[in-house]
């Protein structure tokens, strides 16, 4: 079960977890978090500079979670916030246009960017967004699910303009991320102090059992 309403009310909230979107620059990142966290879409989206993220807290099996997402420029001179960054990071989106080929084909080495910054166990989404855009499509559907098979990476298709898969690609992370916290939980025992929210930030994740699985194929490009 999740849900929401846009925007943060003053709740008890019992788990932040921390998202990051990375992807060239111009593949839509800051529309899709505009789209998630406050149901919003600007066709004169200006280029992010640096760094900026937001919120919005979601019910998942009846805990309140706050995700936090981090947006970052995708241009090269903007590399150097990297560290920082990628911190406490739990779940990552990675994101490419799928009209422009030269984006996906540098997934990899975002790939490898977040993997050498970033815990080994964060769950990672590849999103192919503006699949709104059918009739310019360059980047096939195939290629991006078989990359994504190869890697372990949870794959859906996007579109921050009429919102197809935004909300599903961020509940695709945050419920793999929630259910990886209470297995944990389960093992260790539950010893939080009650009321303070748990922030993974810094402590390593486990993910228990194999790699994970693709969602079903049904939901993965935009319905024609």
């Amino acid at each position: 079960m999740a849900g929401s309403g846009y925007g943060d009310v003053a709740q008890k909230v019992d788990y932040v977890f921390k998202i990051v979107l990375i992807g060239d620059s111009a593949v839509g990142k800051s529309q899709i978090l505009a789209r998630f966290a406050r149901d919003e879409f600007s066709l004169d989206s200006k280029a992010t500079i640096g760094v900026e993220f937001q919120t919005r807290t979601l019910v998942i099996q009846h805990k309140n979670v706050k995700a936090q997402i981090w947006d970052t420029a995708g241009q090269e001179r903007y590399r150097a916030v990297t560290s920082a960054y990628y911190r406490g990071a739990v779940g990552a989106m990675l994101v490419y246009d799928i009209t422009k080929r030269q984006t996906f084909d540098h997934i990899p080495r975002w790939l490898e960017e977040l993997r050498s910054h970033a815990d080994k166990n964060i769950v990672i989404i590849l999103a192919g967004n503006k699949c709104d855009l059918e009739d310019q499509r360059v980047v096939p559907a195939e290629d991006a699910q078989e990359f994504a098979q190869r890697e372990g990476l949870f794959f859906l298709e996007t579109s921050a303009l009429n919102a197809t898969n935004v909300e599903s690609a961020f509940l695709t992370v945050l419920t793999e991320i929630f259910n990886i916290v209470n297995k944990k939980n389960l093992v260790a025992g539950e010893n939080q102090a009650n009321g303070h929210p748990s922030s993974l930030a810094g402590k390593k994740i486990v993910i228990p059992g194999p790699a994970q699985e693709i969602p079903a194929k049904g939901k993965m490009c935009c319905s024609s």
